[in-house]
């Protein structure tokens, strides 16, 4: 099935059963470590997509879930995602593990790329050496042509797989990267992809099973990530670039935040390194918390690793249908509370199963990244220095002679005092400020030094 009336790309779909090397695959086409790959099945759990290039072309690469006959509601949506990605691809590569033949689950997943009816090309992987292609002839059997045998961990045959890949991709009319008007979501990045000139990056971000994914798919218009009642569904980073009436926004969900991983290797642990470097990339955080469990201490330790990041924070108090009254009262004096270092943050209830106060999340993101980027000229900075000082004298006789604001991203202010500030006095000063610029949404940056007056 042609994606090209919809895709300003062509698409190339990854798909196999669990643990065969679907990701260590579309690792090595993208020249990077994308998706987490672990020696167990059922690592890759969402769609990845990525855009790649071979000999001056430019196709987008989607690594899919392994897709599995029979298994729990989260093995089933897995297997949804990959037929998702099939019928929007241009282009399939079935991988299977040349080592183990043709399996059950194998002839079940042929079966689907036949049933889809487009091109396709059999990867017989974990082909290491001449030995193994003897055996790797086995995988003809299925009907689907002669097997393309590549080793995708040490990169045997991958060059000869993508000469394949580009010679059998459609041409493309419309310019690489292309947006496509009115269509949500239509154009998607790699995890570890950078972020687009001037669009904003808005990372998900909260501890495991709070509705993250939900809310990415409400945001996104399509269910993008695999939402399931399981803690830890979502590993990858995800992003998605949409347009709204705000502009386009680029929306990446992340894997639940622990404030510590267990160990220094495997799927939690590179889940929680994507994550952190997700916010480390993202010019606003959407904190989610789970409003019928109150603010938690992990709640806490991720909005202390937000504030030290110096990004825009907008904090969701997802599942806000579910509470009565007296709960919602409880959770909001929680909120003010335990994360009173967030005070600037708007908060905003919301549902993102049934879409109750979403509408809201971007117009709040809006105003954030506005605050964020402001400027404040130096001769209205210091009428409200001068203000703020007339209101209230610092104490012990220190006198802000003036200041100047050095950056933007947040807003860092320096203040040239006569004495040291005590950090009351700085909290009310930032109130200040905040309140009269405008500065509502975003962390203030205020630094002191000391000069004498003359």
């Amino acid at each position: 099935m042609s994606a090209q009336g919809s895709r300003p790309l062509p698409v190339v779909a990854v798909v196999g059963r669990p643990n065969v090397g679907k990701s260590t695959l579309v690792n090595r086409i993208a020249g990077r470590q994308l998706a987490i790959v672990e020696a167990q099945p059922g690592v890759t759990r969402d769609r990845l997509e990525v855009e790649c290039e071979w000999n001056g072309r430019s196709f987008l690469v989607v690594d899919t879930g392994g897709v599995v006959e029979r298994g729990d509601s989260l093995d089933l949506k897995v297997t949804e995602q990959a037929v998702r990605a099939l019928n929007v691809s241009d282009l399939v590569l079935l991988v299977l593990d040349a080592t183990t033949g043709v399996t059950g689950e194998d002839a079940v997943v042929a079966q689907l790329v036949r049933r889809n009816g487009g091109a396709v090309i059999v990867v017989a992987n974990k082909v290491d050496s001449e030995k193994r292609e003897i055996d790797a002839w086995e995988l003809a059997g299925l009907g689907l042509g002669e097997p393309a045998m590549v080793s995708a961990l040490h990169g045997r045959g991958v060059g000869d797989l993508l000469d394949e890949v580009v010679k059998q991709l459609p041409e493309v009319s419309a310019p690489a990267g292309a947006p496509v008007a009115g269509q949500v979501g239509a154009t998607d990045v790699g995890a570890l992809g950078e972020a687009e000139g001037g669009v904003p990056a808005v990372a998900i971000v909260g501890r495991p099973n709070v509705g993250k994914s939900t809310l990415f798919n409400r945001l996104s218009g399509e269910e993008r990530s695999v939402v399931h009642d399981l803690p830890g569904t979502t590993r990858d980073a995800i992003d998605t670039l949409i347009e709204t009436d705000h502009g386009t926004v680029k929306l990446i969900d992340t894997a639940g935040m622990r404030h510590r991983a267990r160990s220094g290797e495997g799927p939690e642990y590179y889940s929680l390194v994507r994550a952190l470097r997700a916010l480390d990339r993202a010019d606003v955080a959407l904190l989610v918390l789970d409003a019928t469990e109150g603010v938690t201490h992990q709640d806490q330790r991720l909005a202390e690793r937000i504030d030290a990041s110096g990004s825009p924070v907008v904090i969701l108090l997802n599942k806000w249908d579910l509470l009565d009254t007296e709960g919602r009262l409880q959770v909001s004096e929680a909120v003010g509370d335990r994360l009173a270092f967030l005070g600037y943050a708007p908060v905003l209830r919301v549902s993102a199963k049934t879409g109750l106060g979403v509408h809201r999340l971007l117009p709040a993101v809006q105003e954030a990244m506005s605050a964020y980027h402001r400027r404040i000229p130096t001769s209205r900075l210091n009428d409200g220095l001068r203000s703020a000082q007339a209101a209230q004298p610092a104490p012990g006789g220190a006198r802000i002679l003036y200041g100047v604001q050095g950056a933007v991203d947040p807003p860092t202010i320096t203040l040239f005092a006569t004495r040291r500030l005590p950090a009351t006095y700085l909290r009310y000063l930032e109130r200040s400020l905040r309140e009269r610029f405008g500065l509502g949404p975003t962390p203030i940056d205020l630094r002191v030094r000391l000069r004498q007056q003359r």
